[in-house]
């Protein structure tokens, strides 16, 4: 009777333990779908900031290429960054290329990049840090509206050397109590300009090869 018992309280566990596993391997299934696509939904809000809806007629998550390995140190990016395209037609008109600046007060600051290809930024927005609550976080443009200053902004204006907070002699502004959050972004945003003004020959049209021809642009200090 006592191993009749056990076996059958071992069936009816087995069996729930089956169930139980099946209901969730079709609950997870069920989910992928809604939050792949909530995912990708909350991807295109953060491009459409930068590059609005009626700026472009293609769809930027699905037009892109990857960022080339002799850009990844510049960027501070990995094989898996891709740079998105924006088109009017068939004129790729604007790039938004991921970067991270590894010198943030609290590590890394991952940003996006807008970039026209005339060589002016149209818009940076910054998606994930860890800097400090009420001081580098007005870094995000929820917070404060200091990241619109890049709006615009090319090598030349500001000159290469003014690319800089003000501390440190250049023309961007940095938060009471917090120098080096923004001191990080401007210096990121800047390797990210250089980085197409030295490969917008590759950057501006249908290449796949990127990769192979691309030229790693200079980091100035």
């Amino acid at each position: 009777m006592l191993c009749q018992s056990i076996s059958k309280n071992s069936f009816i566990l087995a069996a729930f333990a089956v169930f139980t596993a099946g209901a969730l391997a079709l609950t997870n299934l069920g989910t992928q779908e809604r939050i792949a696509a909530a995912e990708r939904a909350a991807q295109q809000r953060a491009l459409f900031e930068i590059i609005p809806l009626q700026d472009h007629d293609n769809d930027l998550l699905n037009d892109t290429i990857p960022v080339p390995d002799s850009a990844w140190e510049p960027l501070g990016t990995g094989a898996d960054s891709k740079i998105y395209r924006a088109r009017r037609g068939n004129e790729i008109t604007a790039l938004i290329i991921p970067a991270t600046a590894h010198d943030g007060y609290s590590g890394d600051i991952s940003m996006i990049v807008g970039v026209k290809r005339d060589g002016s930024i149209a818009g940076v927005r910054v998606l994930l840090h860890k800097e400090t609550p009420g001081l580098g976080d007005k870094i995000e443009l929820k917070k404060h509206q200091w990241i619109l200053s890049f709006n615009g902004k090319n090598l030349n204006v500001p000159v290469i050397e003014e690319w800089k907070v003000k501390k440190d002699g250049g023309v961007f502004d940095q938060f009471a109590g917090a120098t080096i959050t923004p001191r990080a972004v401007v210096g990121q945003v800047k390797r990210v300009l250089e980085f197409v003004a030295a490969n917008k020959q590759n950057l501006f049209i249908d290449t796949q090869p990127l990769a192979q021809t691309v030229t790693k642009g200079e980091v100035h200090e």
